[in-house]
């Protein structure tokens, strides 16, 4: 395999960065998993369990970072049920600042040098017509299946938050934030999808390090018995005046209630 260097903490924040100056003037090109709140989300979550399998390559224009490649090796994933898989293949996720596509290519030869022998998936944007195109030109194919109402894939959805209802919580449920619970936020019972997703402990705590996150935008729907009902997580992309919300999840046993509508 190909000699790379392991994404760090710092890189995160200059991907950040990019994220940014992407969503400011194409938002509809920002590829999955490269939005300002995702790429803390997984880092965060992921960190601890998975970093050794993380290569990367950053491109700079000077001294501006304008494309990046984040490589997801093959790794044991422990589920909840404390079964293990194997993943085999490998995944991308990249960005390239739409100034510069010629970097694209670059960006397809390190990845199929660092995954090279290994069944390799990338997701694109719709919107990256000419990227699209460069990835066929290296013998990618889209995968149709994937592609359906089943598949994998992700959507870019907005609102503008002028006009808000102002929400309404069933009788005795009340609404807390990370900041103000403390350890409270991490049970009884599961927080939401964070510890639905096995992420508790140190992943959790990776999490809260990371730059981007804020307490007190780490929203919770606490049951009338002290349960952590529902939870979401909001990364405010101050330059752009944007909100992303990930993840976003109920309890089980508190599903249907609209927790995490409100």
């Amino acid at each position: 395999m190909t000699a790379f260097e392991l994404l760090t903490a710092a890189d995160v924040q200059l991907m950040q960065g990019l994220a940014q100056r992407v969503t400011a003037i194409r938002p509809d090109l920002i590829s999955a998993g490269a939005s300002y709140g995702e790429l803390a989300w997984i880092w965060g979550q992921g960190r601890a369990p998975y970093g050794a399998t993380w290569p990367r390559r950053l491109w700079y224009s000077g001294d501006e970072l304008v494309a990046w490649g984040w490589a997801f090796l093959p790794r044991k994933v422990r589920r909840n049920d404390g079964s293990v898989t194997d993943v085999t293949g490998a995944s991308l996720s990249y960005q390239v600042h739409p100034d510069h596509t010629e970097l694209v290519d670059e960006v397809i030869e390190w990845y199929d040098g660092v995954a090279a022998g290994l069944e390799r998936t990338v997701l694109p944007t719709a919107a990256e017509e000419f990227a699209v195109k460069r990835w066929a030109a290296h013998g990618y194919e889209s995968d149709v299946e994937a592609l359906g109402e089943t598949g994998n894939w992700t959507q870019l959805n907005e609102r503008d938050l002028t006009v808000v209802e102002q929400p309404v919580l069933p009788a005795g449920f009340r609404f807390r934030t990370a900041e103000e619970a403390g350890p409270a936020g991490r049970g009884p019972g599961p927080c939401g999808r964070l510890e639905s997703l096995g992420v508790h402990g140190q992943s959790y705590d990776d999490v809260r390090q990371t730059a981007a996150y804020r307490g007190d935008l780490h929203v919770l729907v606490e049951a009338p018995d002290g349960t952590m009902a529902s939870s979401t997580i909001m990364w405010l992309d101050e330059a752009n005046k944007t909100v992303e919300f990930e993840p976003v999840g109920t309890h089980p046993d508190y599903r249907r209630l609209g927790l995490a509508g409100r």
